[in-house]
């Protein structure tokens, strides 16, 4: 009787390897689901569901099953590319990394969103639940979107900025116009002479009611 050889794959404990450490970093809550979303990812080419480091729970969270800086930021990696993406394709990334739907639900309704989604006001959402306030949603918003190195101030381009803080000052509707015009004003100017970047110590110091 024949014996059958399996062939492994060279490979294989490469990519095993690389599983095995992104499991570690982003600690999914159902691996098993979580891994489907990462092989599927892996297969297509497409962003894979890892965080970049290990995190803390946010302190506003009541549990550590939400939503984090740390999976706005893969979400964002996955989904930036396109300015409108669907809500199926949100849901399957939402759900790949495990997160609670019932807080997907309570996103989509605050920012009245139908089938089509505006990527960066669901982002700009997302900062707001982890912040709680207008000022700490841009904080985190600054500190995701950044591309200086872990270590370095948070900068983000001014334009970026204001679409950001635009769009949620509007959903908050208890700051006036004039209230967002001269806020901007002023920070354009600092911006300028920072060549067209904001970091959360230009705005930091600034109160706004709370979202």
């Amino acid at each position: 009787m024949m014996l059958l050889q399996i062939s492994i794959p060279p490979e294989l404990p490469d990519i095993l390897k690389r599983f095995t450490k992104a499991a570690i970093l982003t600690q999914p809550l159902d691996v098993l689901q979580w891994s489907a979303a990462y092989f599927t990812a892996l297969s297509k080419g497409d962003p894979l569901p890892v965080k970049q480091r290990l995190e803390m729970p946010v302190a506003t969270q009541k549990t550590d099953t939400g939503l984090t800086p740390g999976l706005l930021k893969v979400l964002h990696k996955q989904l930036s590319s396109n300015k409108e993406i669907s809500k199926e394709d949100l849901e399957q990334k939402w759900k790949g990394l495990c997160l609670p739907l019932e807080q997907l639900d309570t996103l989509l309704s605050l920012g009245n969103f139908s089938t089509n989604i505006a990527w960066m006001q669901f982002f700009a959402l997302g900062c707001s639940a982890l912040g709680g306030t207008i000022i700490s949603a841009l904080k985190y918003a600054c500190e995701i979107l950044t591309e200086n190195e872990e270590g370095g101030a948070a900068m983000i381009p001014f334009e970026t900025f204001v679409g950001l803080y635009t769009y949620l000052a509007h959903l908050d509707g208890e700051i006036s116009q004039e209230q967002r015009d001269r806020f901007l004003s002023n920070l354009k100017e600092t911006a300028e002479r920072q060549g067209g970047i904001v970091q959360p110590a230009n705005f930091m110091d600034v109160t706004f009611p709370e979202m």
